[in-house]
């Protein structure tokens, strides 16, 4: 019995948990980290995990009171990291209704876009939860299931109980970021630099045929781009780590180093005459190749790369699978725990509520597709389909948490594999053309909420088991948090599309959700592969290309096809500034094995490292957030303080960030006998 698992806080001791002032901070954490990440989701086309500044944000909130107690901040923790799931599960599949033309900028405003958007993201979480809640018992309890993230969590609530939060250095790193964004949006600092730089017009040779055809004619050129000047970006790179944000580089060379400048030297005679007449500049014409042709290659790559990820993945998929059936069995059958660590939301309350959310989702699918009786039976079908594949992927999601941690969740891997599955059932039915598109849009954005917010409840329910929690309060406290995170996550969303639509009405970009700024990449996927499946709107021999392309990567064993594909579809001066922070991360590491630091000092490092990076994420994030709302209730205008400012002043930016993010870290070494900090990675 000396093995036996003994929680923190033991089971016999009622603390206080379930407090307003917890559940306040939460929701307020669960709101600005969750918009954080709608804004660094829809940009950079990735998120990052909202458990550790969550953790540390409650910890330094809860201490302006006395009284405050260590499964009180693990409450607080759990309420505020889950509006990033929501938030993930919203970017990945919302935008796509109005990149495939299913909603209009105009409709997204409204009430009605408000309202469907909230339903989606409602539903979701609210379903993630509750099939959750039939797993946790088993899942929490396997050992098998290691739950990396969830245990770099907990012992940060441990270190945070007898020393400092490291909240200083959090908030220090988004007070940075957030004035660095403050100045370019001010037009004092250059957010990037580009120049086109043309190639020489000529044949080229040998592929003439006779004296009628002198063979092909060529122009064309580069378009030279900087990374951008963003601390977002560079937290992010130093996040993933140099060999990630490396081969999300590579994607962003194949785009504008090979792709962009091969077609534009082929197409050049075609676009020729527009340019002469003074209608496009070759800039405009490496932009347009991008946008219609390179990022539908780029498609097609992240679909076989999805899939090969989801193959390389099959034996823990069917595992957990086979285990989500086989726990549902014992949590029906299972008797009504009687200690406190050991208490979930009743499950005839779980089942009663999935019953009744069963029916609610067959209500809004059919009134998503018009309410038409010839729709009536596509709906239930939609319902159907996202009932089953929703409780088997949210169990999926659960146990690839505590395989991998959050952060490597493939959520839009899983979402992929329903959207197919819904838009062939809807071809077979005869759901075509716009309706179809929306129940298969419909259907994936619930399942992708579903599967996020149910790897993050799980990873956090991880935590409240180690250190003392009670599930049913955190169950509840986290099903307040969907609600509320639901409710306002489509503000910064609205802002984001509606603020950056006016600026490029401007300055002449393409603006909004999938374009040059809100890329959107994983939403772009799903609104293109559900058109082409359902409306038939598909290039297909592009993404044949793409799809030849991911394989090629696949067959020399790249660690990451999808982000390479991901790094194609981004702006490049988005993933060059990602690989920026990646080398500064890289410059940390070298730096850390020249010094012949321990394991106990290099988990330090990181963990200072990884709070730094957090922070100037979501400081530029909340400061782009302001500077949307200003473009968007005033015209796309934004005041320009500063007139033409060089790119040169940016570099210096550049290194005094990579400075701070190598010097703090490595300053946070301390003593090789020390014991070791809790590691966040």
């Amino acid at each position: 019995m000396s093995n036996e698992f003994k929680p923190f806080v033991s089971a016999d001791k009622n603390l206080k948990e379930f407090t307003v002032r917890a559940l306040l901070i939460g929701l307020f954490l669960a709101v600005l980290l969750g918009a954080a990440n709608a804004y660094l989701g829809l940009k950079a086309g990735m998120t990052i995990a909202a458990t550790y500044p969550a953790a540390v944000l409650g910890m330094a909130l809860l201490r302006l009171f006395r009284d405050h107690n260590i499964i009180e901040e693990n409450f607080t923790r759990t309420v505020g990291s889950i509006g990033e799931s929501v938030a993930a599960g919203a970017i990945f599949t919302l935008p796509a209704f109005l990149i495939a033309g299913v909603w209009s900028p105009e409709f997204f405003g409204s009430f009605n876009g408000w309202l469907k958007s909230t339903v989606i993201m409602m539903l979701g979480g609210v379903v993630g939860i509750l099939f959750v809640t039939l797993l946790r018992r088993v899942m929490v309890e396997d050992p098998e299931l290691k739950f990396p993230e969830s245990v770099a969590a907990s012992e940060i609530h441990k270190a945070g109980r007898g020393g400092s939060t490291g909240a200083k250095y959090l908030f220090f790193a988004m007070g940075i970021g957030g004035f660095i964004e403050l100045l370019k949006g001010f037009n004092l600092l250059a957010a990037k630099w580009e120049q086109f730089s043309a190639f020489a017009s000529k044949y080229i040779p040998r592929t003439g045929i006779g004296e009628t055809f002198k063979g092909v004619s060529t122009g064309g050129g580069f378009m030279l781009k900087t990374p951008s000047l963003s601390p977002a970006f560079l937290g992010v790179g130093y996040i993933i780590g140099p060999r990630l944000a490396a081969l999300n580089f590579a994607g962003g060379v194949l785009s504008w180093g090979l792709f962009v400048p091969l077609l534009t030297l082929m197409l050049a005679p075609q676009y020729a005459p527009a340019v002469s007449a003074g209608l496009l500049s070759w800039a405009d014409v490496s932009n347009a190749v991008f946008q219609n042709i390179v990022k539908t290659v780029a498609i097609g790559g992240m679909l076989m790369s999805a899939a090969f990820t989801l193959f390389r993945m099959r034996k823990s998929l069917i595992g957990g699978i086979r285990r989500s059936v086989n726990d549902v069995k014992k949590a029906a059958t299972s008797q009504q725990a009687t200690l406190r660590t050991d208490k979930d939301i009743n499950i005839k309350i779980v089942f009663a509520s999935l019953l009744g959310l069963a029916a609610v989702t067959f209500i809004v699918y059919w009134w998503f597709m018009g309410f038409s009786s010839s729709n009536l039976v596509p709906a239930l079908v939609a319902a159907l389909v996202m009932l089953v594949a929703g409780f088997f992927f949210a169990a999926v999601s659960g146990y690839l948490v505590g395989l991998i941690g959050s952060s490597n969740n493939p959520i839009s891997g899983l979402t992929l594999s329903t959207l197919v599955i819904a838009a062939v059932l809807m071809v077979i039915l005869g759901a075509k053309g716009i309706p179809g598109v929306t129940a298969v849009l419909a259907v994936a954005g619930v399942i992708c909420v579903a599967a996020a917010v149910a790897g993050e409840m799980l990873q956090d329910l991880k935590v409240g088991h180690i250190l003392g929690g009670t599930p049913w309060k955190m169950q509840v406290g986290d099903l307040i948090g969907v609600i509320i995170s639901s409710l306002v996550m489509w503000i910064p969303l609205f802002i984001l599309n509606a603020g950056d639509l006016k600026m490029a009405a401007l300055k002449g970009y393409k603006g909004g959700f999938g374009g040059e700024v809100l890329a959107a990449p994983q939403a772009g996927l799903m609104a293109n592969l559900s058109q082409g499946i359902v409306g038939g709107e598909m290039v297909w021999p592009l993404i044949v290309v793409g799809i030849l392309m991911a394989i090629g990567l696949i067959l020399v064993q790249v660690k990451s096809p999808m982000l390479v594909c991901v790094g194609m579809y981004l702006s490049f001066e988005t993933v060059a500034a990602i690989f920026v922070g990646g080398i500064i991360r890289w410059v940390v590491d070298m730096l850390i094995a020249r010094r012949k630091h321990n394991d106990n000092q290099k988990s330090r490092i990181e963990n200072r490292g990884v709070l730094l990076a957090s922070g100037l994420i979501a400081g530029e994030a909340l400061v782009g957030l302001v500077f949307a709302a200003i473009a968007f209730f005033n015209d796309g205008r934004v005041p320009m303080l500063g007139r033409n400012p060089t790119y040169l002043i940016s570099i210096l930016v550049f290194l005094a960030l990579g400075y701070l993010l190598v010097k703090l870290p490595l300053a946070n070494a301390g003593d090789p006998d020390e014991p070791a900090a809790p590691a966040v990675m």
